[in-house]
């Protein structure tokens, strides 16, 4: 069992930036598939940023065309945490952002077991 917890969301301005943590519970968190996903109000759940287990403590990182160069997922496995690192938003990537963990990699949120609350990211114009 793995429980996520995000924080971090709140209310900036186009172009700021922000960093999302999320806090995993349980064990193995190191061998755990990690993303960040995301839904805005009367849209379906979108990967954003995944971070694949390889081996030992490496991982392969695959990002969404409309965040490349702007998002970056990073994780602490010390610290059971994972993050999102955004910089320069804008209005269009406003949502609810969902840590997620699973066994099976990917981009389809339906690989992923454990879901935290989300956290809300408001970008105004």
């Amino acid at each position: 069992q793995v429980q996520l917890v995000e924080s971090g969301g709140g209310l900036v301005q186009a172009g700021d930036s922000l960093r999302l943590s999320c806090a995993a519970s349980g064990r193995s968190f190191r061998n755990y598939h990690m993303g960040w996903f995301r839904q805005a109000p009367g849209k379906e759940r979108e990967f954003v940023t995944t971070t694949t287990w390889i081996i030992y403590d490496t991982y392969a990182t695959d990002v969404a065309d409309s965040v490349k160069g702007r998002f970056t997922i990073s994780r602490n496995n010390a610290k059971n945490t994972l993050y999102l690192q955004m910089n320069r938003l804008k209005p269009e990537d406003t949502a609810v952002y969902y840590c997620a963990a699973g066994r099976t990699p990917g981009r389809n949120p339906s690989n992923y077991e454990y879901w935290g609350q989300g956290t809300q990211v408001t970008v105004s114009s």
